[in-house]
């Protein structure tokens, strides 16, 4: 069995000239493409250049880039050294880079211009991290240019042996406690998630996919190895809007696209609204969308069909600990299920269980328990937390659900409290702890609201202390400043004064 960084080289002994990745950015007109050689070639001079730095097997790097080809580029590198590849949130605070610098004990740092503010902020405090390496010119002088250093290596693949069973990727993730989880993943997950993306979307050489989510996530790339198996092109788009998504469809061919919730909603908006018309775009290469990340509303799904009839269309259930969507999907087949999360993925099964891990029969509400090669390695560091999510093999998702009579599974509730918006999560103990240190609040709670765009959102009820009134736009920007993007409320409710 083939590792991910030997599905590209082949696709590069395979497929030398044929595009590989195609980069738009429509802010600025902008468009770049590259061929499976190409790639394949970029690739391995990161990895002679991190290994004549010094970089030995399982060493880790840190990933904190925006999405681009240069993000893929980089990332095969780093697997191709033997390294473990961390790979950060673009939302992250500096705090949270200190965070996940001291746990995985990174030595290299790989960023983009984006994040320098932020990494030059706290850099005396990463005790770990010796290397910088930008993406960009303008950076500190400590930082090496990553282009002018892989330009002096070759591009032959370094002698370094990959095993299916190979540390390879550590991805944080928020989870029970608000603190980022570090979650470790082996050649063995990542070929998992290549292989259940092909069986369960069938693609072909002739596919574009539209790459649009963050890379950092395990969600759209896990997609997206479905096309490395085959060597069908893909093309990453950095603006999300209806116009740039239909654009990209329309001038790239695109086939695929793998949207969340709230970008499916803004297109049926636009089209609602006459802002977008469908008849000025040659929409019938796009043969496939699918959702994932959170619940989909079924209401949505129907509405979506409603414009694209002929569209095949498909629901993917996953977590970061099984390597991203798929140990759960709908299935192209069975849309007339839509609202169920739907049947084990390819080569994965599923069961639900009570409270004492018994299973229990269809129509009652358990734990949704999961088993397969995507199942995660461990918690990184933490062998407790390991050890009462994985037993015997069956990864313990934390999703309550249950089961019909034709074995299609629908989510209930959550175990853990969770928010999800936009496809992040934000757990509510997070953010309270934020607002408990303003200096105008006595007390505070923030729960989950539904919300027709995002699924749900935060909403931060406030207990002034006395005598204090407390506005909306003076809690936004004291949270703005305390935590990530995401996890900022979308609506705050005082007690002394309704704000929302």
């Amino acid at each position: 069995m083939i590792t991910i960084p030997e599905m590209l080289a082949r696709n590069a002994r395979m497929f030398p000239s044929d595009p590989a990745l195609i980069e738009l950015r429509p802010g600025n007109n902008y468009r770049r493409e590259i061929t499976w050689k190409e790639f394949d070639d970029e690739s391995n001079r990161v990895a002679n250049a991190l290994l004549d730095m010094g970089i030995k097997r399982g060493d880790k790097i840190i990933h904190w880039m925006m999405n681009s080809i240069d993000w893929l580029i980089a990332y095969f590198g780093i697997l191709r050294a033997g390294a473990w590849v961390v790979p950060l949130n673009f939302r992250f605070t500096s705090e949270d880079l200190k965070y996940c610098a001291d746990i995985s004990e990174a030595k290299l740092i790989i960023i983009g211009e984006e994040f320098i503010e932020r990494v030059d902020s706290i850099k005396n405090r990463l005790p770990y991290i010796s290397k910088y390496l930008a993406t960009t010119n303008n950076a500190p002088g400590y930082m090496n240019k990553l282009e002018d250093l892989i330009s002096r290596y070759p591009s032959v693949q370094p002698d370094i042996e990959l095993k299916d069973e190979d540390s390879c990727s550590l991805y944080f993730t928020s989870g029970t406690t608000g603190i980022p989880k570090p979650i470790l993943l082996t050649h063995n997950n990542l070929r998992c998630a290549a292989i259940t993306e092909y069986a369960h979307h069938h693609q072909t050489k002739e596919d574009n996919f539209i790459l649009i989510p963050p890379l950092y996530h395990t969600g759209s790339k896990m997609h997206w190895f479905g096309s490395l198996i085959v060597g069908s092109r893909a093309t990453l788009l950095s603006e999300v809007s209806p116009v740039s998504i239909f654009r990209a469809v329309h001038n790239e061919r695109g086939t695929i696209v793998w949207l969340l919730v709230p970008w499916a909603h803004d297109i049926l908006m636009a089209l609602e609204n006459n802002e977008l018309r469908q008849g000025d775009y040659d929409l019938r290469c796009w043969r496939l969308m699918h959702i994932g990340a959170q619940p989909v509303p079924p209401a949505l799904v129907k509405r979506w069909k409603q414009y694209f009839p002929y569209m095949q269309y498909d629901t993917n259930y996953g977590l970061s600990e099984s390597t991203g969507p798929g140990c759960v999907h709908l299935g192209i087949e069975n849309e007339r299920k839509v609202g169920a999360i739907g049947i084990p993925g390819f080569n994965w099964e599923t069961k639900i269980v009570d409270e004492k891990g018994q299973t229990i029969p269809n129509g009652q509400i358990g734990e949704l328990l999961v088993k397969g090669d995507g199942v995660m390695q461990e918690y990184y560091k933490n062998s407790e937390k390991t050890a009462e999510t994985i037993k015997h093999g069956w990864l313990y998702t934390g999703d309550m659900a249950t089961v019909d009579e034709e074995g299609f599974i629908y989510l209930v509730d959550r175990k853990k409290d969770v928010i999800i918006t936009g496809g992040e999560n934000i757990y509510p103990v997070e953010v309270e702890d934020a607002l408990h240190n303003y200096n105008k609040v006595y007390d505070v709670a923030v729960i989950g609201i539904p919300d027709e765009r995002l699924g749900e959102i935060a909403l931060a009820i406030i207990d002034p202390k006395p005598g204090l009134q407390i506005k909306e736009e003076e809690v936004f920007e004291f949270c703005r400043q305390n935590l990530a993007r995401h996890k900022v409320p979308r609506k705050v409710y005082s007690e002394e004064e309704s704000c929302c």
